[in-house]
């Protein structure tokens, strides 16, 4: 479902739209969750560049999605990367 909503908003609103961000950033969270942390990792980190791009550094979307791409970092062992995302 969070698949399908994100092509359905990428289609309509486009690839950087917040709302199409969001969904990129839920979709990681379903790919972490079901232990599949590279293909997280990549949606997280293009969801945080796309909101660093529309939002700006200090936005609260972007810091959490610094947060999420940190936690899945985590997971994978790469505790120094990780860290400087926290």
């Amino acid at each position: 479902m969070q698949r399908r909503a994100l092509e359905g908003k990428e289609k309509v609103l486009g690839p950087e739209y917040p709302s199409t961000l969001t969904s990129v950033s839920n979709f990681s969270l379903v790919l972490s969750s079901q232990g599949k942390y590279k293909e997280a990792e990549a949606m997280h980190r293009r969801a945080l560049e796309g909101y660093k791009k529309v939002l700006g550094p200090e936005h609260p979307h972007t810091l959490t999605g610094v947060s999420e791409l940190g936690s899945v970092l985590s997971r994978q062992g790469k505790y120094e990367e990780a860290e400087a995302m926290h």
